[in-house]
């Protein structure tokens, strides 16, 4: 009997033992798993319990959180939405995060160990702290003044502080509220079917996520290349270019939209903007060279946030001399976001300094009480400095004596390059319409801006899509509200 009590006993321990065992498996081993399973609700009563933190532009808080008094308790709100959503996002009960919205989420939600005075216990027990708020680098003014400019058209705009890094405006077009897909009622489902189902596609960021070919803003790539290689050592000296230019190993001529570009010298390329210079001078920097000095500006990067996430732009590194000829061009396969050519004209501005761009000067908790601040970055040396300032000459030229005299602005000294790209099978889409730009008010030390403009869908006759005529006035209203003209 005393035997059969024994085995009975050793049975339960073992039972016991297996119970606790799977018991911490469960909640120690797959707990993450189980946190993050779609089906477990208690994560998100947990996250909408409390009020979200605020993003605030210029100290003002353009998010907020409304108590609905339902199990998902507080809803997000936003003040000018659509102004914002390109750099807020939207944080929706159903359908997750995005853009700042995402890449601070810890923050918003109280989850961010630098919230608690403990942060290694609160890493630990994964309580949630009061939410803290995150401080953009976004000017309101710039904001406006570059949705304004695009006028509900295709197409994007970004506005940098040359040396810093700072964005001033990120704007894309058409945009969206993202209030209307806060809740998980069927308002918020029929409006997300409505916007991604949408032709337009107004919750794609235009700014940060879409590439597009850059066309001739790209030739200040070229030039930059041409120069620190040796390749021009006088912009004056004529380049010994024909016109037509036929790409090397076809029977294929380049022409030009421009006159005087036989044997331009590179001033008057710059100007007037020829594609047979430019072609030429990519095809004699060579293909390690052009991509050499692309990669310094920031293109085929993959890692770039700001910190939320942005496309790679593209600039190919395995072509024949046909094809480098038109990718130093900004066509071929040379794709760029807006950031990126902005990126560009802010290096160009900054003596050859690439500062790394960012959205978030500062983060506080509930109190009020800084947590972290973003310190400029520089990003890469792209240039030497005697280049910058003979590509800032270059530049200037365009404004005051060529394609971009649209760019011109009283009380500042104003630097640019138009751009108008080709794309579609047989080139039949409708030309993108391209401005790069910086900015330097009389009597400042260095330009206080770089601007970036496309549009998609510039509302003219074909014939007569230009970033001269298009995208310049946008920037020149973007380059007068940042600078206060």
């Amino acid at each position: 009997m005393i035997r059969q009590i024994r085995h009975l006993s050793a049975f339960f321990l073992l039972l016991l033992v297996a119970l606790l065992l799977n018991a911490s498996r469960i909640q120690v081993i797959d707990a993450e798993e189980y946190e993050d399973n779609q089906a477990n609700r208690r994560k998100n009563i947990t996250r909408y319990s409390a009020p979200r933190g605020d993003i605030l532009v210029d100290g003002e808080p353009v998010t907020g959180s409304r108590d609905t008094g339902e199990r998902l308790r507080y809803e997000r709100t936003y003040v000018n939405g659509p102004l914002y959503a390109p750099v807020t996002g939207y944080a929706s009960q159903i359908y997750g995060t995005t853009l700042l919205e995402d890449a601070e989420d810890d923050i918003l939600s109280g989850a961010d160990p630098r919230l608690s005075v403990f942060p290694l216990w609160h890493a630990l027990t994964r309580e949630r702290e009061p939410a803290g708020d995150v401080h953009t680098t976004i000017a309101p003014a710039v904001q406006r003044a570059a949705a304004d400019g695009l006028g509900g058209a295709r197409g994007a705009v970004v506005a940098l502080e040359p040396d810093t890094g700072k964005i001033l405006a990120l704007v894309s077009s058409p945009s969206y509220d993202p209030e209307q897909i806060s809740g998980n009622g069927d308002a918020a489902v029929d409006a997300w079917q409505r916007l991604t189902g949408a032709e337009n596609q107004p919750m794609l960021n235009r700014a940060l996520r879409q590439t597009y070919p850059p066309g001739s803003v790209f030739k200040v790539v070229t030039a930059a290349a041409a120069l620190e290689q040796g390749v021009v050592t006088d912009v004056d000296e004529p380049t010994d270019t024909p016109a037509p230019y036929t790409l090397p190993g076809t029977r294929t001529d380049l022409t030009n939209e421009a006159r005087g570009c036989e044997d331009a010298d590179l001033r008057h390329a710059m100007e007037v903007s020829c594609n047979t210079v430019f072609a030429k001078l990519g095809v004699e920097v060579g293909l390690d060279g052009m991509v050499d000095t692309a990669e310094k500006f920031g293109f085929n990067d993959d890692g770039l946030r700001v910190p939320s996430r942005v496309a790679a732009s593209v600039f190919d590194t395995d072509m024949n001399d046909a094809q480098l000829a038109l990718s130093s061009i900004g066509q071929y396969n040379t794709a760029a976001t807006p950031l990126q050519m902005a990126m560009v004209a802010s290096a160009v501005a900054d003596d050859g300094r690439l500062r790394k761009p960012y959205l978030v000067d500062r983060i506080t908790d509930s109190e009020g009480d800084t947590v972290a601040v973003t310190r400029p970055r520089t990003y890469e040396r792209t240039m030497d400095s005697g280049t910058a300032e003979v590509l800032r000459e270059l530049m200037r030229d365009v404004v005051e004596n060529g394609t971009g005299t649209n760019a011109a602005l009283p009380g500042a000294e104003v630097g640019g390059k138009t751009g108008t790209a080709q794309h579609g099978v047989g080139n039949e889409g409708i030309p993108y319409a391209w401005f790069i730009s910086w900015a330097q008010k009389d009597g400042a030390d260095e330009p206080g801006v770089a601007v970036a403009v496309v549009v998609e869908d510039a509302a003219a006759d074909r014939a007569d899509i230009s970033g001269g005529g298009n995208a310049a006035p946008i920037a020149r209203q973007v380059m007068r509200a940042a600078l206060g003209l």
